[in-house]
């Protein structure tokens, strides 16, 4: 009895390294809270307005512009995947789908990835959805919080 292995696809596997992906998910996450401005005559200090302007989307802003470089020292074909890896994170295609998520990227979006992705509300969310798919995640190192389960059942 021989199994035939020629009829399982191969899975796909993500060719932006893990650290490029959590750099970007970590930049959209602080992108993706930023509002328009509130405040447009604000002449207090931060102090006085509890450093609010902060969250307010400037121009000039080095988030978006950090978000934005970052998506773009990606090469083509990796900025196409960052596309494909949040439409499956969206729910948009499964990762069964994975190469005709690409196609379709690389048409409709393959001249100005970085834009398309930036104005993509919860796109962090949507590229850790992505790397669950892939059975990736991102860990913070830096994280020092206990994150073991309690067992205390007292």
């Amino acid at each position: 009895m021989s199994t035939d292995t020629a009829d399982v696809p191969t899975p796909p596997v993500l060719s932006i390294p893990t650290d490029k992906l959590g750099f970007i998910i970590e930049k959209a996450r602080e992108y993706d809270v930023k509002e328009g401005d509130s405040d447009p005559d604000s002449g207090s200090n931060p102090t006085d307005d509890g450093a609010a302007d902060i969250l307010e989307d400037a121009a000039g802003d080095a988030t978006r512009q950090e978000l934005f470089d970052a998506i773009l020292s990606l090469n083509t074909d990796q900025r196409i995947e960052l596309i494909a890896l949040a439409w499956i994170g969206r729910g948009t295609y499964e990762i069964e789908d994975w190469r005709e998520a690409l196609d379709t990227a690389l048409q409709e979006h393959g001249t100005r990835p970085a834009h398309y992705l930036m104005e993509m509300p919860l796109l962090a969310d949507y590229l850790e959805e992505g790397m669950d798919a892939f059975g990736e995640s991102i860990v913070d190192m830096d994280d020092t919080r206990d994150t073991t389960p309690d067992t205390d059942n007292a």
